[in-house]
């Protein structure tokens, strides 16, 4: 039997009952549809977390202080010493750091006359803008003061003057701050939220005025924007022992963009594979359609495999023809539901622009493949059935 009657009739027994053809390739079709859209989903909200902690830049080093350390036995130990000023400024002056900024982070109530809001409060240097890339909407960022003894100015978030102010202008306007007066400088430009954190909803101070404001000793970050083409190992290298030597130990922990982009992109890949896999899991429904069905198509059709016996049809051929027909089966259904996951992922955009939408057309194309090959598998036990028949028994069951 050549390979084009091989066809010919693995498509006439799919064609000739249309009815049970559809229903046996709608499980494989659900099955692809959902493991397109549940990757499509998956793979938008990791483009998009790793977006948002890339928004600062890719060339960003930040030192906490304390670091956690374990000693051979349950339980942690955490040592932490305050990292101060000083610090920051022994670290700017690091071959090959562009910039650092101490930061010092809390929530605090920004008045201006009757008007207030409960919002961040951020203590920052001058070069907050370069290193977090941000623009000034109007007005400038605060000046190079003296670290120690910074005049009270503060720049406004857009949200937060918009809040606050409304229409009239800011600039130059006094406003209270837990409770301290300052006066405002400058507003920042947009720049939206990160993982749900509305940096435009906040007040930027100095950050020794910070510290004293939350009755603080020690900052709780200091971010090092290094420069471009530098090598990020050398110069983590030559933050530690500049900063080692500064506390005597190393008494404080290194993160790099690098690493917290490549753990979440570790993290979300898992939870984008694990909902892919249960999409999955309706492909081994529809697997079991495709073996039920083969199965009852065998039963009904022994007189056909035991004419085609008689007509001189080896086993190898009966079990090609069935083999074909479960794998057009399943081909069909996985083309069917690669058009459904796609069309139900862009309506899924389309309907909520909220939710990041992306779909994974690696993932598509493995999950057309394992249609095609779960297929293959459930169909080997039918057709390996309907190739051991006898072709004398088959026709005397017609």
């Amino acid at each position: 039997m050549v390979t084009d009657d091989l066809v010919r009739l693995a498509g006439t027994s799919v064609l000739a009952n249309p009815m049970r053809s559809v229903l046996t390739a709608l499980g494989i079709a659900v099955g692809i549809g959902a493991v397109v859209l549940l990757t499509a989903i998956g793979n938008g909200v990791q483009q998009y977390v790793i977006g948002e902690f890339t928004q600062f830049g890719t060339h960003l080093i930040a030192l906490n202080p304390g670091k956690t350390e374990t000693f051979g036995m349950p339980g942690l130990v955490s040592t932490e010493r305050p990292m101060t000023l000083e610090d920051a400024e022994a670290l700017s002056r690091v071959p090959e750091v562009r910039a650092a900024v101490p930061a010092v982070v809390g929530n605090g109530r920004v008045a201006w006359g009757a008007r207030g809001r409960d919002t961040y409060i951020y203590g920052v240097n001058e070069h907050m803008p370069e290193v977090w890339q941000m623009r000034v909407a109007a007005g400038r960022f605060l000046p190079a003061d003296n670290p120690e003894s910074p005049r009270a100015l503060a720049v406004l978030g857009a949200k937060l003057k918009a809040e606050v102010f409304g229409d009239a202008p800011a600039l130059g306007e006094k406003i209270t701050v837990g409770g301290s007066r300052f006066r405002v400088v400058g507003v920042m430009d947009p720049k939206g939220q990160i993982l749900g954190f509305d940096i435009d909803d906040a007040v930027y101070i100095p950050a020794r005025r910070a510290l004293a404001l939350f009755n603080r000793e020690s900052l709780q970050e200091i971010d090092i924007l290094y420069r471009a083409g530098a090598d990020e190992t050398k110069v983590v290298r030559r933050l530690k022992a500049e900063l080692t030597a500064r506390h005597g130990s190393e008494d404080y922990t290194v993160t790099t963009q690098t690493q917290m982009v490549d753990v979440l992109g570790r993290v979300l890949g898992v939870l984008t594979f694990a909902v892919g896999a249960l999409g999955g899991i309706s492909l081994l429904v529809g697997a079991v359609g495709i073996l039920t069905i083969m199965t009852i198509g065998v039963t009904e059709r022994r007189g056909e495999i035991g004419l085609l016996r008689a007509l001189g049809a080896t086993r190898r051929s009966v079990l090609a023809v069935f083999l074909g027909e479960a794998v057009l089966l399943s081909a069909a259904g996985g083309l069917a539901g690669i058009l459904l996951g796609v069309g139900g992922a862009l309506a899924l955009g389309a309907a909520v622009p909220a939710l990041p939408v992306r779909i994974a057309w690696g993932y598509a194309a493995l999950a057309l493949l394992v249609s095609g090959l779960i297929g293959l598998a459930a169909g080997v036990l039918p057709a390996r059935r309907a190739a051991s028949l006898d072709p004398v028994e088959a026709l005397r069951a017609e």
